[in-house]
């Protein structure tokens, strides 16, 4: 367990200056000092107590017999990276599984919002994610949710966030900050329990998290950001983003597994020359094949410089920028004394090969090889037991029923690469009393799953190309996480529905009545305790089976898990209906004809 600093200070100073050995020795490396901006050759970095002691031109007189010596060689000495805002639960793994998967391509700290587990198992559920956080060799901050429900009235959790719940967890070790004030409206007017929840939170001395999922700049904006928010992540153009930073909030900038923001904003830097210390790079949401197979943090810097960034401009808003903004620029985000020895050794910055990764004074990672554990808890018995469907489902649960030949009905459009939807319409046929799906237009249900209630609502999606009898389902459903199931089948539909509520949750793909794939997800209907190189391969498995359904959609399963996310224009569906959330009210399904 790493030493808080005021421990570690005397022998530091020991250290530093050359009268006491350093536990780890870093030689010949060229220094990335992201306080200046600058690359600095020939510097050696002596370490002690897991924190830095000394960054200069020989640390000879720090070494002795028992010093860990790694020759740099010349390559470059970079600040671990940091994910300013993420949701480990996105990737489908606790977070000893996200630490494993992501340790290797120098990710060093993580700030993570639970809200997914919080939605399902309230506050003990933040406590277990924040528990298993504090175990791992990497620094996992976690940032209490605000919002369960994500919208009061238009949804129903399992487990609701009260504001007496946010000011407890504010006095817990491991909580940075408030997660992301996802109830903008309730904010902008004023809500009571909103408003109470920031004041906890800033009154705590806590970064609150934004989360302003609306393209109006005007005076429900700035009522927001005088409300309390401090950063937001759901801006995805460049005056967005320079609205943000203009009022005085860190713009992060996302590229998860289904959000490319990165490039329609970074230009407010690399164009307009704006000066990028309130821009911070993040992933939001990264599943398990993505973390695998592409990266984490370094995926993101690499394409933040693709887009014409100056490498340590990238790497400044991967490290420091982040830091500086949870107020831990003392801790973590620069290679410089007194902070966490978090280092990536790389020999090129534009592409970052990550060569070697040191957490905390330790070598964690080297050539892509996880070098240390990443302790586990023992996760409950409630926490496994979380799918509760009250009945067994049939076919008859997903009709939606009405006279006539034809119905106009209105339709979730699915946007690729976008968390934002479309509210469509669309007139299709009445067979038998029962309204069909037609062409691109197929069947999207919400099923009840955390009380048992045999609650099914039916509505109507477009956008994934699906062919053929299929249904793909899933316990992952952004925020409240009951199950969404989409078909074109609705003897497909209460089949994968049901094989989900027999193993505990997860993602599964159906066709012609017969299972294609499934991702287990037993923690939380949420969450695999098994390695990511496993969830990843049986995720690629979902990918393909929903290929194999006709679908084209780049991680078509990432905008599956969003369907129900009531916080994110334009319509979604719920628990208790269709949303618009442009007006963020309830609507029919059907319309006038």
């Amino acid at each position: 367990m790493l030493k808080p600093w005021i421990q570690s200070q005397a022998r530091l100073v020991e250290v530093a200056a050359g009268r006491a050995p350093a536990d780890l020795v870093i030689r010949g490396g060229q220094w990335v000092n992201v306080h200046a901006r600058e690359v600095i050759p020939g510097i050696d970095l002596a370490v002690a107590d897991g924190r830095v002691a000394y960054v200069g031109p020989d640390a000879g007189p720090s070494i002795g017999p028992d010093t860990q010596v790694i020759e740099a060689a010349g390559r470059f000495m970079v600040p671990g990276l940091i994910d300013a805002h993420m949701h480990v639960e996105s990737g489908m793994l606790t977070p000893a599984g996200f630490a494993a998967a992501v340790i290797p391509h120098g990710t060093t700290t993580i700030f993570h919002d639970p809200h997914e587990i919080a939605n399902v198992l309230g506050l003990e559920g933040v406590r277990l994610m924040r528990d298993e956080s504090l175990l791992q060799p990497i620094s996992m901050f976690t940032q209490m949710p605000s919002c369960a429900p994500s919208a009061p009235g238009l949804e129903t959790t399992g487990q609701p966030i009260t504001e007496g719940e946010v000011a407890q967890a504010m006095g817990w070790d491991g909580i940075v900050g408030l997660g992301e004030m996802m109830n903008f409206p309730g904010v902008a007017a004023g809500d009571p329990q909103m408003l109470a929840e920031i004041a906890a939170t800033r009154a705590a001395g806590k970064t609150v998290g934004g989360h302003y999922a609306s393209p109006d700049l005007g005076r429900p904006f700035h009522a927001y950001v005088a409300g309390g928010a401090n950063d937001d992540h759901e801006t995805t153009t460049e005056a967005q983003g320079i609205a943000r930073v203009r009022q005085g909030m860190g713009c992060m900038m996302r590229l998860g597994s289904a959000w490319y923001d990165v490039a329609s904003q970074i230009t407010a830097i690399t164009e307009k020359g704006l000066d990028p210390r309130f821009f911070i790079l993040c992933t939001d949401d990264s599943h398990s094949g993505t973390l695998v197979h592409e990266g984490h943090m370094n995926r993101v810097v690499r394409h933040a410089i693709d887009c014409g960034c100056d490498p340590l401009v990238a790497i400044q808003m991967a490290t420091i920028n982040a830091a500086q903004h949870f107020g831990l620029e003392r801790e973590l985000g620069s290679i410089t004394p007194g902070r966490r020895a978090d280092v990536i050794l790389t020999s090129e910055l534009r592409t970052l090969p990550i060569e070697a990764v040191i957490a905390q004074g330790r070598l964690v990672a080297e050539a892509g090889r996880l070098l240390v554990d990443c302790p586990r808890i023992a996760w409950p018995e409630a926490a496994r037991n979380s799918v509760h469907l009250g009945k067994r489902l049939a076919a008859p649960d997903f009709e939606v029923r009405a006279t006539g030949a034809s119905a106009r009905v209105r339709v979730i459009g699915v946007v690729e690469n976008q968390a934002p939807t479309r509210a469509l319409t669309a007139e299709l046929p009445i067979r038998d009393g029962v309204i069909e799906g037609q062409g691109d237009t197929c069947h999207i249900a919400l099923v009840e799953r955390h009380r048992a209630t045999g609650g099914v609502v039916n509505g109507f999606v477009s956008g994934f190309g699906y062919r053929g009898r299929m249904a793909v389902a899933s316990t992952v459903a952004h925020d409240s996480h009951h199950m969404i199931v989409v078909g074109t089948d609705r003897d497909s539909m209460a089949a994968a529905a049901n094989h989900l509520g027999g193993i505990g949750g997860g993602v599964t793909v159906f066709r012609d009545g017969e299972e294609l794939a499934t991702v287990p997800l037993p923690i939380a209907g949420l969450m695999s305790d098994r390695p990511a190189e496993e969830v990843a391969e049986a995720a690629q498995a979902i990918v393909k089976a929903m290929q194999d359904c006709g679908c084209t959609l780049n991680n078509a399963y990432m905008q599956h898990s969003l369907l129900a996310l009531v916080v994110i224009p334009e319509l979604r569906i719920s628990d208790l209906g269709i949303i618009d959330v442009s007006r963020f009210e309830r609507v029919d399904l059907m319309l006038d004809p």
